[in-house]
């Protein structure tokens, strides 16, 4: 596998509206980000995952588009993004921002024209009918179960797979099409390195409407043509929540498809392998994960801004998982999701919660943190739906969680309080604290940095004669590493494979240790490797006594 900038990327995502804010409005800007590109830097992240910051009545968190082009005024406006790409590229940071396709609000001044005209030229931008039929699943049964609404002033009914205020573009229109290649253009233009790409197989649905006889792997395709010529490097990075072996179909064949995907598949196993403190469903996850094509990947994260969607797990794995993360009802929603943030899911203990980041750290291609993850930000369960996870950013112990000086009823979200608000987790609190959370967690991400081979090879799961232990080898030409990671609270003792044994007893080998959760002693000769409970070991396997490369301890 070649390696390129987003192989080797750390990712970072974040919404301005809850993030920092600087002008003491209440809400969060991309001002505020910008004076906390530092903080993001010092924490080794190597890629800004912006989500909306778009016109929008923020009836979806801003994916309900008003405006693709412009900001919305609460957020600040294009000179602001300007200065805020410029200072992350002077840190070395990438910068994504979502690329919102399938739906816009029905404020969007193309929904309003169609509304009102059937003649118009935007009419046919969306998706209408006479009569509703079934063509598609609502994406949120419990809250929206219907897909078609009735519209009194356009007289038809109008489609939307998400939310009514959020009407389908008919992507098979060739003249939306252009619309989605203008909007890639400016934004490319501006400086960003790539996109986030909202619900991939809801846009080939309407690629198929268009060309029938094609899978519509073309607008994909397409797409992608469009990003390369405005800029070399530039990325997509797609939500595709499908099975593995339908990840080949959106890469593209000729590698022309969609650069990075994100993974739903190991992300499910991820946790039923957290729930059971068993290694085997995310190994037999990995298994299942076709190579990716060259200059391509998969993308890995433990938490995003939505629920965590369990659908890629069987019936009984799935309530395994909804038992042990969220026993109460209330913290359940789309009757397929958990609407909670990682700490409280893991009971907030700090060791858990580093482990968690561990293993998503030691996972192949490109890892992508949640705001606030970082120091163990809970969630607000009094708040509807995917909003319980969204909710300002803490950085010091005040009652405003440092996020603005405004009063809190101007705040787009509540600052969390209890066991999770900000006078016990915060940035400043654990900065100060050499054991905190946040610095086991920035020393992962500054380890896995030093880890080139994460980006260069595929992982080879080992069996080491321990259930709880996550054992990933990576090897290329110069070198090889063992990551190892114990989802048990049980101090286990791990076993190198017998040839591996032969080789240290023959002095051909060490392994020695790159970064730990805690002091070990070295590996000897019998290739037993204690690891704690919750515990992490990053080995680097040494030839003939030299070491190639190196890492960060604890």
């Amino acid at each position: 596998m070649r390696s390129s900038w987003y192989t080797d990327a750390v990712i970072y995502q974040l919404d301005p509206r809850l993030f920092a804010d600087s002008n003491d409005d209440g809400w969060g800007d991309l001002r505020g980000v910008t004076e906390r590109l530092h903080y993001l830097r010092g924490l080794g992240v190597t890629c800004v995952w912006l989500l909306p910051f778009y016109v929008s009545p923020f009836r979806d968190g801003g994916y309900d588009v008003v405006d693709h082009l412009a900001i919305d005024p609460r957020l600040g406006d294009l000179a602001d993004m300007a200065h805020l790409l410029e200072a992350a590229e002077d840190l070395g940071l990438h910068v994504l921002v979502e690329l919102i396709t399938q739906h816009t609000s029905d404020q969007h001044r193309w929904f309003q024209e169609a509304r009102h005209d059937r003649s118009s030229r935007y009419r046919d931008y969306y998706v209408w009918a006479d009569e509703p039929n079934n063509d598609i699943k609502p994406m949120f049964p419990d809250v929206e179960p219907k897909t078609w609404t009735w519209d009194d002033e356009a007289q038809q009914f109008y489609r939307h797979a998400f939310y009514s205020h959020e009407p389908d573009l008919a992507l098979d229109n060739p003249r939306v099409r252009d619309e989605l290649y203008r909007i890639v253009s400016f934004w490319l233009r501006m400086g960003v390195s790539g996109f986030r790409v909202d619900a991939v197989p809801m846009m080939l649905e309407r690629a198929r409407a268009a060309r029938p006889d094609t899978d519509g792997q073309w607008l994909v395709r397409d797409l992608q043509t469009a990003v390369s010529k405005q800029r070399t490097g530039a990325v997509l990075l797609g939500e595709v929540d499908v099975a593995p072996d339908e990840y080949a179909h959106y890469f593209g064949t000729d590698g022309r498809g969609m650069t990075m995907l994100l993974d739903f598949w190991s992300n499910n196993h991820l946790f039923l392998a957290l729930a059971r403190g068993q290694a085997e469903p995310l190994e037999r996850a990995l298994r299942a994960q076709p190579a990716p094509p060259p200059d391509s990947a998969y993308a890995h994260w433990l938490r995003n801004n939505d629920e965590l969607d369990l659908e890629r797990l069987s019936e009984g794995e799935r309530k395994e998982v909804l038992d042990a993360f969220a026993p109460d009802d209330s913290m359940r929603v789309y009757g397929r999701g958990i609407r909670r943030r990682l700490a409280t899911m893991l009971d907030g203990d700090p060791r858990r919660i580093a482990l968690a980041h561990a293993v998503v750290l030691s996972l192949p291609g490109p890892p992508v943190l949640r705001y606030g993850d970082e120091i163990g930000m809970g969630d607000d369960l009094d708040r509807p739906e995917r909003e319980a996870v969204r909710t300002p950013m803490q950085w010091s112990t005040t009652p405003s969680a440092g996020f603005s000086t405004a009063p809190q009823d101007r705040f787009p979200a509540p600052v969390i309080i209890g066991p999770y608000g900000p006078d016990r987790v915060s940035v400043d609190e654990q900065n100060v604290h050499e054991g905190s959370l946040l610095h086991r967690v920035g020393g992962l991400v500054r380890a896995r940095l030093g880890l080139s081979e994460l980006g260069r090879a595929r992982p080879e799961p080992w069996d080491m004669d321990a259930s709880s232990v996550l054992a990933l080898r990576y090897e290329d030409a110069e070198s090889s590493v063992l990551l190892l990671a114990n989802l048990a609270d049980e101090e286990v003792v791990a076993s190198l494979p017998a040839d591996e044994v032969l080789a240290l007893q023959a002095g051909a080998v060490r392994y020695v240790d790159v970064h730990v959760d805690q002091d070990y002693a070295v590996v000897e000769a019998d290739g037993r490797i204690p690891i704690a409970g919750y515990g992490y070991r990053w080995l680097r396997r040494t030839v003939d006594g030299d070491a190639i490369g190196g890492g960060e301890g604890a």
